[in-house]
């Protein structure tokens, strides 16, 4: 099955839109389409504001209809406490708002970008999805993360490169408490190493300190900044240390 053929058999849809590469695609190929489809960013805590910038630019190059929800995620104790399958309780709590938004709307069909390289698994996240009955077209059609980040460079999309992110919750070690005050923390330095032209990289919080891990080929670059970074943030952290094992990219 293709996506054509996936959107043939779909009049309306509503799409849970990150603004990341995968559900970029998904709305640029819904619209090629000729679906019916609205955009729904859930602004909440754990998104910095760059990615509601880039959701906001591509639904006004694309001439796409977006609408924001903002919902207050650290309300929910199940999330705030951090424990293990804290990614189930968040999507279940922002997917549930999309879907209650969606239906007001006359939308029948809820759609996120998953794509047919994640790992679906029994992931917290996913059985959410399973539970509320999100589509993923991109998965459902095989398409994989490759495949996405090409057919959306050739379509002019510039999310094609986009780096994968993890929310600003993935940040705080399981079973330690979420707080605005962290999250806020983390934003401020990762955007501080983003202007520094670091790429690719997380502020992670170990026991009030900033454990910093980039790619090793940054290591040089960091070092030769390693003034301006201890200035920075050490007025946000207790500590700041580099990590020198490779990360998973969550």
């Amino acid at each position: 099955m293709t996506l054509s053929d996936f959107f043939g058999s779909t009049l309306n849809a509503a799409l849970a839109f990150s603004g990341g590469v995968d559900s970029a695609y998904l709305l640029y190929a819904a619209i090629q389409c000729g679906v019916k489809v609205r955009a729904y960013y859930v602004k909440t805590a754990f998104q910095p504001q760059f990615e509601l910038d880039d959701a906001r630019r591509l639904a006004r190059e694309l001439g796409a209809d977006m609408r924001v929800l903002t919902l207050d995620v650290l309300a929910d104790r199940m999330v705030a406490s951090n424990p293990p399958d804290r990614c189930y309780f968040c999507k279940k709590r922002i997917f549930s708002a999309i879907a209650q938004a969606a239906k007001a709307d006359g939308f029948d069909t809820l759609l996120d970008g998953t794509n047919a390289s994640d790992d679906a698994g029994d992931r917290p996240g996913m059985r959410a999805l399973r539970e509320l009955s999100v589509r993923s077209p991109l998965r459902e059609c095989g398409m994989t993360k490759a495949e996405v980040r090409r057919l959306s460079r050739e379509a002019g999309l510039f999310t094609w490169d986009k780096p994968a992110y993890a929310c600003l919750a993935t940040r705080v070690p399981p079973g330690e408490e979420i707080t605005a005050d962290k999250l806020r923390k983390t934003e401020l330095a990762e955007g501080f190493l983003s202007s520094l032209g670091f790429t690719d990289f997380r502020v992670r919080l170990l026991d009030g300190c900033a454990r910093i891990q980039v790619p090793e080929g940054q290591f040089p670059q960091f070092l030769e900044r390693r003034a301006e970074i201890l200035d920075k943030l050490s007025g946000l952290y207790r500590g700041v240390l580099l990590d020198l094992e490779v990360r998973d990219g969550s």
